[in-house]
């Protein structure tokens, strides 16, 4: 429910924000790509890729947290305060669910933002909508390869973000629990 409601939110932000970092973007600020948006495209441009969001962070969810507990399993397998183990296992989740779901990352990409020559390429007028669509587009123009493009520099983003994230969760969760014990009167 949280990714549900978090894409709802966010989905709008990505679409300006990649509209914003196109190469050769007409917008030269955030307000003016979202009213030249709604006034060109209308509302659903900033939903044309919410379901691809969604079939992207769920998988992304559930590959990041079974990878993290997994790995927590192999180095800290009594599950005490290890910050290294935490930082390391955290990263290495973010990285493997990033890299896992770099297809329909490049999919909501293109999606978001109907690149135009990606478009004029692929011989699609007007704009391009759906998710299948989008995994057809990639294909043709790139093949298989197409869909790891920029997979590097979305595990490059994830690694630190996932390893800070969980480090902080951990230590937190630790300090609680510890604080909580401390504090309790015995019976």
């Amino acid at each position: 429910m949280a990714t549900l409601l978090h894409d709802a939110v966010m989905n709008p932000a990505e679409v300006v924000k990649q509209r914003m970092q196109m190469y050769n973007s007409p917008h030269r600020s955030a307000l003016s790509c979202i009213r030249t948006v709604w006034r060109t495209e209308g509302l659903e441009a900033f939903y044309r890729s919410y379901t691809t969001q969604l079939t992207m962070n769920i998988p992304f969810q559930a590959i990041h947290f079974i990878t993290y507990e997994f790995l927590q399993e192999q180095v800290n397998p009594h599950r005490g305060y290890n910050p290294q183990s935490h930082i390391i296992s955290g990263g290495l989740a973010g990285a493997i669910a990033a890299a896992a779901t770099t297809p329909l990352d490049v999919c909501k990409t293109l999606l978001n933002t109907q690149e135009h020559v990606a478009l004029s390429l692929a011989n699609i007028s007007g704009r391009l909508s759906g998710m299948a669509n989008a995994f057809r587009t990639v294909y043709q123009l790139n093949g298989l390869p197409g869909y790891f493009k920029g997979v590097q520099a979305r595990v490059i983003y994830q690694m630190p973000s996932t390893a800070i994230s969980w480090s902080v969760y951990e230590f937190f969760k630790y300090f609680l629990t510890k604080h909580n014990l401390d504090t309790r009167t015995p019976y």
